[in-house]
C-alpha cells in the first residue's frame, strides 16, 4: 500500500435516487480496474446481504478499493456504494464523510427525482467535488438531452458536463473512471503526521469480534501497533489491516487518505463506536468531528414471542445495532406482551428491512407494533416538571401520555416533504396531501412536465400508507423525500379503548382531535373480529375521558330456551327469554373478559398491506 502516495488516491461515493443504477455502475467499475472478473452473473456485487438481494435495493453502503492505471500511473480509487432511499441518508451521509467526491447517477429516463435532490445537497453540504452521470441512455425512451437540462437548472451544473452512460452495457464508463482521476480532488492527509483514523462502519464476526471500517486522516497503522478509542479511552492491538477488494485483503500497513479495514481484539459490540477516532497510544490527537446522532422518526415496540428467548433476542439486537447504528433502543415491557425494547427507526422501511435481518440472520422471531412517533408535552405546574426533571417532555410510549389538564401544550412532529412528479397528477397529489393535514410551501417547474412541491407534513399522517398512496394516485411516476422540520402545537388526545367500561392499557392511542372518530371506530371493528365471543355480551368503546366516541358489540352465546316450546301461549315464551336475559345481565356484572395474547398481536401488529 505504501507505493501510492497521497495524490495518487481518490475516494468517492455514488450517490442516486432508488433504482438508477448506484450498484450496476459499481460493478461496472469493479469490472474495468479488475476487482472482479467479467462475467454475466455479475449482478449488484456489492450487495451481499440476504435483505438486499431479496428486495433487490442497497441497504448497506459498502467499501471497494480499484486500482486504475492512467497517464503512466497506477491511482488507488476508494469507492463507497451508498443506498438511494430516504430511510436509509443517515448512511449517505456517513459515507460521505470518508470521500472527497461523488458520483450523482441520474436515470436517462426518469430524470431527476426527490432523492437525487436530496443526496445532491448532502454532498454540497460537506463540499464535495460532484460529477454528473447520466445513466440507461440504452433504453428506448431515454432522453439523456432533457435530463441534461434539468440539472443544469435544479444544480447549477452546466449541462456539458454529464457524462452520458449505460452501466448495463458497459457505455463510456472509461469515462467515468478518468473523469474521478481528474476532476476529484487527493485527501489533504500527511503520513508523516500521528495517527488519526475516522470509524465510519463496522461489523460483527464471531470468530474476530468486531471489524471496523476506517477513514485514515493522518499517520499509518500497522499490525502490532498499539491503538487507543478516543470514545471510550480502551487501548487496543491491531490484528490486522486491509482493504476491501470488495473482498477482504489483509495488506501490511494502511497509510493517510486510505480506506480500509482493522481488526483489533474489540469483543464488546459497544466499542465500535461509529464516528469514534482511532489514534496511536503515545500521540494523543483531537477527536473528529464524528456523527451527529441519527434522529429517529419512528418508534415500534418488539418483544420476543415467547418471553425465554428475551436473552437470545437481546444479542441478536445488539449485534445488528453495531452494524446498524442508526436505531436507538430503550428497554420496555408491556402487561400483555411481556419485556421487549422499543426502537427507533429512521422510516417503515428501515424497519421491516431491520426486522427481516433479525430473521434472516439471528433466526428471531419476534413481535412488532404499531409504529408511532414521538410527541412532546410542555408541562404546566412547577411539580410537575421537578418530577420530570424539565418542562418538555418526550413521550415515546402513548400509555405514559399525560393527562392535558397537566399540560399548556402538546407538540407533534412535523416534516418537509419534496414531492416532484408529472404535472397532469397535480390535482390528485394536493388532495391527498391536503387530507393529511399538511400545509403547501412552495411549487415549481423543473421543466416543461414535472412539478417540483414542498409541503410540510405531521409525521404521524405519513409514517404509515402515505408513499402507497401517492405512487398509487401518481402511476409509480411521483417521488417522496423528506427531512426532519421540528415541532409545532397540535391538539392532540389520548384515546381509551374500553372492554365493558374497563380500560385496555395496552390500546391506548395518540390521536389528533380532528381523526379520532375514524381511528377509534377501526380499532373497535378490528377487536371485534379478534375477540372470542362470551357467554354474555361485550361492548368495545373507544373513549375520550369520559366521552364514548364508538362502539361496536360482541354478542353473547346463547341457548334456545324455546326449544321445549312447541307452539302454546307467547307469555310463556316471554317468561323464559325474560329470564335469561337476567341472567345474561348478571353474568356480565360478574364476568371478566380475558383478553387472548393473540387479539393484542393482531390489533397492536402494523396492517400488513
Amino acid at each position: 500500500m505504501s507505493k501510492f502516495p497521497t495524490e495518487n488516491i481518490r475516494n468517492f461515493s455514488i450517490i442516486a435516487h432508488v433504482d438508477h443504477g448506484k450498484s450496476t455502475l459499481a460493478d461496472r467499475l469493479l469490472e474495468l480496474t479488475g476487482a472482479i472478473d467479467k462475467t454475466d452473473r455479475n449482478k449488484q456485487v456489492l450487495d451481499k446481504l440476504q435483505v438486499e438481494r431479496e428486495r433487490g435495493i442497497t441497504v448497506k453502503a459498502q467499501t471497494a478499493s480499484l486500482f486504475y492505471y492512467y497517464k503512466n500511473q497506477t491511482y488507488l480509487l476508494n469507492l463507497i456504494d451508498t443506498p438511494g432511499h430516504v430511510d436509509f441518508s443517515y448512511e449517505v451521509s456517513r459515507s460521505l464523510s470518508a470521500c472527497q467526491g461523488v458520483l450523482l447517477v441520474v436515470d436517462a429516463n426518469e430524470g431527476v427525482q426527490a432523492q437525487t435532490v436530496a443526496n445532491f445537497f448532502l454532498a454540497f453540504e460537506a463540499q464535495l467535488a460532484v460529477i454528473p452521470v447520466i445513466n440507461k441512455i440504452d433504453l428506448k425512451n431515454a432522453d439523456p438531452e432533457k435530463v441534461a437540462k434539468q440539472i443544469e437548472k435544479i444544480f447549477d451544473i452546466p449541462k456539458e458536463e454529464c457524462i452520458k452512460i449505460s452501466a448495463k452495457l458497459g457505455t463510456n464508463v472509461d469515462q467515468v473512471l478518468q473523469k474521478i482521476v481528474d476532476k476529484i480532488p487527493p485527501p489533504t492527509a500527511s503520513s508523516d503526521e500521528p495517527l488519526k483514523a475516522l470509524v465510519f462502519d463496522s461489523t460483527f464476526d464471531h470468530y474476530r469480534g468486531v471489524i471496523a471500517n476506517v477513514a485514515l486522516f493522518g499517520g499509518f497503522m500497522c499490525k502490532g501497533d498499539r491503538i487507543v478509542s478516543a470514545h471510550l479511552g480502551k487501548t487496543y492491538e491491531v490484528n490486522e489491516v486491509g482493504i476491501f477488494t470488495p473482498a477482504e485483503k489483509p495488506s501490511d500497513k494502511l497509510y493517510a487518505g486510505q480506506v480500509g479495514y482493522v481488526v483489533a481484539g474489540m469483543k464488546e459490540v459497544k466499542e465500535a463506536q461509529i464516528g469514534d477516532t482511532l489514534y496511536w497510544l503515545k500521540h494523543p490527537v483531537q477527536p473528529l468531528p464524528g456523527f451527529k446522532p441519527a434522529k429517529p422518526m419512528v418508534f415500534a415496540g418488539l418483544y420476543p414471542v415467547d418471553q425465554s428467548e428475551y436473552n437470545n433476542l437481546r444479542n441478536a439486537i445488539e449485534k445488528l445495532t453495531l452494524n446498524d447504528s442508526s436505531v436507538t433502543v430503550h428497554r420496555d415491557s408491556s402487561q400483555a406482551l411481556g419485556a421487549g425494547w422499543r426502537l427507533g427507526f429512521l422510516g417503515l422501511l428501515h424497519m421491516e428491512v431491520f426486522n427481516q435481518r433479525l430473521e434472516q440472520e439471528y433466526n428471531a422471531s419476534v413481535i412488532v407494533t404499531a409504529p408511532t412517533v414521538p410527541y412532546k408535552a410542555v408541562l404546566k405546574s412547577a411539580k410537575l416538571i421537578k418530577d420530570y426533571g424539565e418542562k418538555e417532555i418526550t413521550i415515546v410510549n402513548p400509555a405514559q401520555f399525560p393527562e392535558s389538564s397537566q399540560v399548556s401544550e402538546y407538540l407533534e412532529p412535523i416534516i418537509l416533504g419534496t414531492i416532484i412528479t408529472p404535472d397532469n397528477y397535480i390535482g390528485k397529489i394536493m388532495t391527498l396531501c391536503l387530507s393529511r393535514r399538511s400545509v403547501q410551501q412552495n411549487m415549481s417547474y423543473i421543466d416543461d412536465q414535472r412539478v417540483l412541491m414542498k409541503f410540510l407534513f405531521p409525521l404521524n399522517e405519513v409514517v404509515v400508507d402515505f408513499y402507497d398512496q401517492l405512487k398509487s394516485i401518481s402511476s409509480g411516476y411521483a417521488s417522496f423525500d423528506y427531512e426532519d422540520a421540528g415541532f409545532q402545537p397540535a391538539d392532540l388526545i389520548k384515546m381509551d379503548i374500553l372492554l365493558n367500561g374497563k380500560p385496555v392499557e395496552e390500546l391506548v392511542t395518540i390521536v389528533h382531535r380532528d381523526k379520532a372518530y375514524s381511528v377509534g371506530k377501526a380499532i373497535c371493528e378490528k377487536l371485534k373480529e379478534s375477540i372470542p365471543r362470551q357467554l354474555f355480551e361485550i361492548a368495545v368503546q373507544a373513549a375520550i375521558g369520559s366521552k364514548i366516541i364508538a362502539r361496536e358489540t360482541i354478542k353473547a352465546y346463547r341457548k334456545n330456551v324455546l326449544a321445549k316450546c312447541y307452539g302454546g301461549d307467547i307469555t310463556r315464551k316471554m317468561k323464559l327469554l325474560k329470564r335469561q336475559a337476567e341472567g345474561k345481565k348478571k353474568m356480565r356484572k360478574i364476568g371478566n373478559i380475558e383478553v387472548p395474547k393473540d387479539t393484542f398481536i393482531n390489533v397492536l401488529k402494523r396492517n400488513e398491506k
